[in-house]
């Protein structure tokens, strides 16, 4: 019989909603948006998001959902698979959210929302972090002392409910030495070997890794110490300054869109500067990724940069050669799926993810592996 799941991915200051129907031969969906909240992020804002959203379903005419999923940012080291969610798993995610502070209220305050629509709904939360709790232990740590690592200080990786669709497109053969590159206003890279992840580039936290929209990607930590004692700034400046005000923004000194630097970039060099910052980080990491996995068999763009700006591809991928990845330049102008050149002993493609529909399928499986009682 086919059940209706609701997902629910909250942002710092919108809720991307979408509907499901699936049964064990196919998955429908049946609608989708997105509700901006109050720049504030305030827990009233989502809870108003969550009430429009009932509201469209009720427009309509959409029976009540079987279960509602939710993406969480972040599940600290307790939680590597997805979860029904109950009053344990929210005490430890609110236990969590100095790890995620950007996202994990918004994320808990729609959680609570949906609760008071649906008293006995049955949420599950599943994790972009879990994907990456398979990494061998010494991708997990950082160069820390080892009393540390009991104080959840790791390398957690996120956009893993993006490479868990990734991964289940491409099927075992494609996956013996694969790098995905997940690219949006966030990004990150991933190693896969054999199906499982053994490298990847973002850290504690969402604003490690590579150089994103608005985060600066990893960061001399001397940097910070000189910023605390040299012009004063306090933890609230800082937060600010790394996920808000840096990456494609703070270099372009204008805007993260990427779609707009690229229009600018031939009469402002400022726009230029940062798309070629953005494109050699990237490159950069290709590279730290292909030495993890000893060679690159495929390499995969996927998210909204990934799958759209063919200009950022091509950049990307120019000077690997000798990793053995060569584009195509007409089936990369075209957003074609295999843009590598047919002699590239590196396959390259461009698959555009899905995480509402990974949420869908983990909720189902989780409300049919403990159905409410």
């Amino acid at each position: 019989m086919p059940e209706d799941i609701l997902c629910l991915n909250a942002g710092s200051s919108s809720l991307k909603f979408a509907l499901y129907r699936i049964d064990d031969t196919k998955e429908e969906l049946l609608t989708s948006g997105t509700i901006r909240a109050d720049a504030t992020g305030a827990s009233s804002e989502f809870g108003a998001a969550v009430r429009q959203v009932v509201a469209d379903l009720e427009k309509r005419g959409l029976a009540t959902p079987a279960a509602a999923g939710h993406r969480l940012v972040h599940g600290g080291p307790a939680y590597a698979a997805p979860r029904r969610i109950d009053a344990e798993l929210l005490d430890r995610l609110r236990e969590v959210i100095p790890l995620a502070p950007l996202h994990l209220p918004s994320e808990l305050a729609v959680i609570e929302a949906v609760t008071e629509h649906y008293p006995d709904l049955v949420q599950v939360a599943c994790f972009d972090t879990a994907f990456h709790r398979a990494m061998p232990p010494l991708a997990q740590r950082f160069p820390l002392p080892r009393t540390l690592w009991s104080e959840e200080l790791r390398r957690y990786g996120f956009h893993g409910l993006s490479y868990e669709y990734i991964v289940g497109v491409l099927g075992r053969a494609g996956l013996a030495r694969t790098i995905i590159a997940h690219l949006g206003n966030g990004a990150s890279l991933v190693a896969i070997r054999d199906g499982r992840p053994v490298e990847t580039t973002m850290g504690l936290t969402p604003i490690g890794g590579v150089v994103m929209g608005t985060r600066t990607g990893d960061l001399d930590p001397g940097v910070l110490l000189y910023l605390v004692r040299a012009k004063g700034y306090d933890v609230q400046r800082l937060e600010r300054l790394l996920n808000e005000e840096s990456g494609l923004r703070g270099v372009s000194a204008t805007t993260s869109d990427m779609k707009t630097l690229l229009a600018r970039r031939e009469n402002d060099a400022r726009a230029a500067e940062a798309v070629e910052m953005f494109c050699a980080s990237i490159r950069k990491s290709i590279g730290a990724l292909t030495a993890v996995l000893g060679g690159v068999e495929t390499l995969v763009f996927t998210g909204g940069i990934g799958e759209r700006a063919a200009p950022v591809r091509w950049e990307i991928c120019q000077g690997l050669e000798h990793l053995g990845i060569d584009l195509d330049p007409r089936r990369n102008a075209s957003d074609a799926e295999t843009i590598s050149a047919p002699a590239s002993v590196c396959t390259v493609r461009v698959i555009p993810t899905n995480e509402d529909l990974m949420i869908a399928r983990h909720t189902r499986a989780v409300l049919r592996s403990a159905p409410a009682r």
